[in-house]
């Protein structure tokens, strides 16, 4: 594609071999210092630690960068934490519904599910049915029919019951009988608690994967962002990977990965289109969120317009940063530093 943006020659299809890195994100929304205790903050800066140790350990071990994003959303996946696979919310009907996807920069290749209850790890599925099937996309029975050939263990709803997501939903029940918009809920019920990552291969690939559980007390059916390729996640060796996390009618409407990654094959900076996305066409809709964007030379962009987003990266010097709030000082108990090799 010709460079059209005046800022310098168009992205090609050839990576460059060298460094790795990786990105993460477990939700943006409405995440304060003061609505948050010490022991919960610990508990999710070790999880984001976790996880994006475990991808950017795989990419030193010589993993793809699809093996990398896989390997960190199943740590978030796998935790009560975030809302995907275990952590997962409950829509109206007191049920479970996930949606994942993933995208390979290199030849474009992708995979998502969406609305599976019995699925473990969605993410492990949806990069099955971007490997073993002639389809992008698979949706609830289908899907888990698909699983089943496939051989995926199937799980039962007890596994992602937790109270503090059972209590969440009939807050939001009982605001939303005495007609109380959300804006007047509970603030830990304003959470985008997507996961996903995005990384970069020693080969110079480009992968992007996203994971949720969806929106607390959402319509039965309803399906956002992160399952569509496009919107929540986005991957090109021309360009850039991109995972977002927000509110997913937006992010659909604006196709916000695919429009980060178009605007850096144009010859913008990577950092430059995620912040533009996320901080004028969003905002300027009324979009509330943020994404992890990282390009072939390994730039890292994690812009966010809500007041906090679950965060943590390690670039190609092995630096690690896990952080949680919009402010620029990071609190104590930020994390900061050269990960071990």
């Amino acid at each position: 594609m010709p460079d059209c943006s005046g800022r310098g020659r168009a992205m090609t299809d050839t990576p460059t071999p060298g460094k790795v890195a990786i990105a993460i994100h477990g939700g943006a929304g409405t995440i304060t210092q003061s609505a948050m205790t010490a022991e919960t903050e610990a508990a999710i800066r070790a999880a984001l630690q976790a996880s994006v140790q475990a991808g950017y350990q795989a990419l030193l071990a010589g993993a793809s960068s699809t093996e990398a994003v896989i390997a960190a959303v199943n740590v978030m996946e796998d935790s009560r934490l975030f809302n995907a696979g275990r952590g997962a919310v409950f829509n109206a009907a007191g049920e479970h519904e996930m949606d994942a996807s993933i995208m390979e920069g290199r030849g474009l290749n992708a995979g998502a599910v969406a609305s599976v209850a019995q699925i473990k790890n969605p993410i492990d599925l949806a990069a099955k049915v971007m490997t073993d099937s002639e389809h992008v996309m698979l949706v609830g029975d289908g899907a888990e029919e698909f699983a089943r050939q496939q051989d995926f263990a199937m799980t039962g709803p007890d596994y992602f019951h937790t109270e503090f997501r059972w209590q969440q939903l009939q807050r939001i029940k009982e605001k939303e009988a005495q007609r109380k918009t959300i804006t007047d809920q509970d603030q830990h019920d304003q959470w985008f608690s997507t996961v996903g990552a995005v990384a970069l291969d020693q080969h110079g690939d480009l992968a992007a994967a996203t994971s949720t559980g969806g929106t607390s007390n959402k319509r039965w059916g309803r399906v956002g962002d992160s399952p569509i390729i496009g919107a929540g996640t986005y991957a090109s060796n021309r360009s850039c990977a991109v995972s977002a996390t927000g509110h997913g009618e937006f992010f659909i409407r604006h196709v916000v990965a695919y429009n980060i990654c178009n605007r850096v094959e144009l010859g913008a900076p990577v950092a430059e289109a995620a912040n533009t996305v996320v901080n004028d066409v969003l905002v300027e809709a009324g979009g509330e969120g943020g994404v992890i964007a990282i390009d072939r030379e390994g730039s890292i962009a994690m812009p966010f317009n809500s007041e906090g987003m679950y965060r943590a990266s390690v670039d190609i010097n092995g630096e690690m940063t896990v952080s949680i709030y919009r402010n620029k000082g990071e609190p104590e108990g930020a994390f900061a530093g050269t990960v071990e090799h």
